[in-house]
């Protein structure tokens, strides 16, 4: 986008945009989203950037109205490959936090002064004002959603120390640390019930098929499904840093631009990786309406979009996970491949410290899963080998499946371990990489569905054809059950 469109995207307070640029009004010292609805600023006044920490940075301080550090992240980061994106997936991680930007850059291959001249050029603002500004947002919404002690915030959310803490929140929100407390809504979340999130998304949201998708795939012990379509809960463990976790998410109505969360967490440091994790398996980060104009007019997608508004491509909250069940989904059965996940999870599953309703297990680690005969599993040799093979890979760091993995890397390494065909390398890549653009091959349902269409031309629909893979799964659902 040019700055005039921008400008017009901003006076027409398009929500589309939320998330992909921010403005800053020079006279007022504060940046917005583009659907602020406050009075629009004079053109001469506005100055646009590619990110909020861009214009942090620049000293704009966020806006009390829109909340702009709130708002879903750029699709760009996840459709894009480049090490910029790998980079901001990687930060979004929480990686800067945990391991610094001696490591960051380490894990792209980068010296740190390549990756600060790379992230600076692409979005305004290196990689530790990238973090600062995660971090700042996490503090608000501990601030505003637990009673924990604002000494206690300061160090979850990752700052250093308490002084640093302070001047950001000064900094950045105009006010300090007691002020955003005091500004909030309703008491705060008790421990026993874990800390409330809104995870905004953009666009219209087709919460119902994600959450039928995850229903038929959900692994007992490590995941559940409950109430009925409409007003159902995902659960689910989640293998954290700083310990097991558990994160539940309210199916809700497309349209009003977030999804209920709520976070129990051993140790709340992990607030942001574990929200990451979750925004992935939602697919919240997505642009449905590049989406939508990319197959309005295909004679073979268009009614099948129109008919899916907002629809998403789910990802995983944990790569490894996602590569195991791949395999152990080959040439079987949805209900099949999650019959084996149950028995891998009660054999080779960390226990809970306590169990949380029918939640009794953390998925597999791949150490485990390298050490481990697996005769608990009702499978082929071959697939059992091919699974050996895939933790081992994992295990000894050949194959890296991450929120910053080189997708092509990854599907060439995958390649390379024997089981493991084009139609699981490229259903991992999907899934467990969030790649946007993958129809799997020879995919037998896919298959079926190509052919109802008369064959199209899939090309056409690049970049986003793990879109369209859901929407032709989708629609032989629709078929059957007519």
């Amino acid at each position: 986008m040019e700055d005039e469109s921008r400008y017009s995207a901003v006076r027409s307070r398009d929500a589309r945009f939320d998330g992909e640029f921010f403005f800053a009004v020079r006279t007022t010292g504060i940046y917005c989203r583009p659907s602020c609805p406050a009075t629009t600023p004079l053109r001469r006044n506005v100055r646009f950037y590619p990110s909020a920490a861009a214009a942090q940075h620049d000293g704009f301080r966020a806006c009390r109205r829109c909340r702009p550090d709130a708002v879903p992240g750029s699709a760009a980061w996840h459709a894009r490959a480049d090490a910029a994106a790998r980079a901001m997936r990687l930060i979004a991680d929480g990686v800067v936090d945990r391991e610094g930007v001696d490591g960051l850059a380490a894990r792209l291959g980068y010296s740190t002064r390549q990756l600060r001249r790379q992230l600076t050029a692409e979005v305004g603002a290196g990689p530790v004002a990238l973090a600062r500004a995660q971090r700042a947002q996490t503090a608000r919404v501990l601030l505003q959603t637990t009673g924990l002690p604002v000494t206690e915030i300061a160090f979850a959310a990752g700052f250093a120390s308490v002084r640093q803490f302070n001047d950001t929140i000064r900094k950045i929100y105009a006010t300090t640390p007691g002020g955003l407390r005091a500004a909030r809504q309703g008491p705060p979340v008790s421990g026993g019930q874990g800390i409330a999130l809104r995870l905004a998304y953009r666009g219209p949201y087709a919460a119902r098929q994600i959450f039928d998708f995850l229903a038929r795939r959900a692994v007992p012990g490590v995941e559940e499904v409950e109430g009925s379509p409409g007003s159902r809960v995902y659960r689910r463990t989640l293998r954290l840093p700083g310990g097991p976790g558990i994160a539940a998410v309210h199916e809700a109505d497309g349209g009003r631009g977030w999804l209920d969360c709520t976070m129990e967490l051993s140790e709340v440091r992990d607030l942001t990786a574990a929200t990451q994790r979750i925004r992935r398996l939602f697919d919240l980060d997505a642009d449905p309406g590049a989406v939508t104009e990319r197959f309005a007019d295909d004679p073979a997608l268009g009614p099948e979009s129109a008919d899916s508004p907002g629809l998403r491509a789910p990802g995983a909250s944990d790569p490894h996970e996602a590569a195991v069940r791949a395999i152990l989904g080959q040439q079987v059965t949805v209900a099949a491949a999650r019959d084996h996940a149950a028995v891998l999870v009660s054999a080779r599953g960390t226990l809970l410290p306590e169990p949380s309703g029918s939640l009794t297990h953390l998925f597999p680690d791949a150490e485990t899963l390298a050490a481990a005969s697996l005769e608990e599993l009702r499978m082929p040799r071959a697939r059992r080998a091919a699974l050996r093979a895939l933790a081992e890979a994992l295990t000894e760091g050949r194959l890296v499946l991450d929120a910053g993995a080189d997708r092509d890397e990854a599907e060439k390494e995958l390649l390379a371990l024997p089981g493991i065909g084009p139609w699981t390398a490229a259903y991992i890549r999907m899934r467990a990489l969030g790649d946007p653009d993958v129809l799997p091959p020879g995919d037998v349902a896919l298959r079926q569905a190509l052919a109802r269409k008369g064959d199209p031309d899939t090309v056409a629909w690049s970049p986003w054809r793990s879109y369209a893979t859901h929407l032709l799964w989708n629609s032989l659902d629709r078929k059957d059950r007519s």
